[in-house]
């Protein structure tokens, strides 16, 4: 009857501010005078591994930030990593609250995140009231876009692919879920991610100047 089983959404990008990407460091290099080229560097040598949950956000802290002295604790930096997370501006929270009231879909995230700052996003920002399925990097142990992921995802939902719709804003992780032959739409915007979801038949069309409506 309708033309999707599944949706699924990114959070990071699509719903809620990337909370810990370049430019979150690079605030937490100047308000904690870190030296960037050692940040980064220890950075990128252990956020695959926290994404993953192979370690946890204490041993990821003391990888990139308390191997050495400091003048702050865990608990001030790791207060100011989650203060990043904020709504997304012109991002599809709305969108996602519209689908989980109509209740014609199962809803859920495909995202990658660490365990501590995905459970306090989800549960500061209400995510877990919209979603049926959390199929984050965190729980999965896999990452996008690895081909793995998409394919542990289609079991969980109880596919088939062609029935599932992925919402991502990074190029990549798009077409790694077209390879694996779900739906997918590069998010550019709530607006532009409304009317693509009417094309689709998801939503009705916005008529200027009134409320959207869902399809009946």
């Amino acid at each position: 009857m309708f033309p999707f089983d599944v949706i699924l959404f990114d959070v990071g990008g699509v719903l809620l501010t990337n909370g810990w990407d370049k430019r979150e460091r690079a605030a937490a290099v100047e308000r904690f005078h870190l030296d960037p080229a050692d940040f980064e560097a220890s950075h990128l040598a252990a956020y695959d591994a926290w994404e993953r949950d192979v370690i946890s956000g204490k041993t990821y802290l003391d990888a990139t930030v308390f191997h050495q002295p400091r003048s702050f604790s865990r608990g001030d930096f790791f207060s100011f990593v989650l203060s990043q997370s904020k709504p997304l501006p012109d991002g599809a929270l709305g969108i996602l609250g519209e689908l989980a009231a109509s209740h014609k879909y199962m809803l859920g995230a495909l995202n990658n995140e660490a365990r501590e700052t995905n459970e306090y996003r989800f549960r500061e920002f209400g995510l877990r009231k919209y979603f049926d399925v959390a199929l984050s990097s965190c729980y999965l142990g896999l990452r996008k876009p690895e081909p793995a992921i998409y394919r542990r995802a289609i079991d969980i939902v109880g596919g088939p692919a062609e029935r599932i719709l992925f919402i991502d804003d990074r190029e990549e992780n798009v077409a790694g879920a077209a390879a694996a032959k779900m739906k997918t739409i590069l998010f550019q915007g709530a607006e532009k991610l409304r009317d693509e979801l009417a094309s689709l038949g998801v939503l009705l069309r916005t008529i200027k100047g009134e409320d959207s409506c869902k399809l009946d």
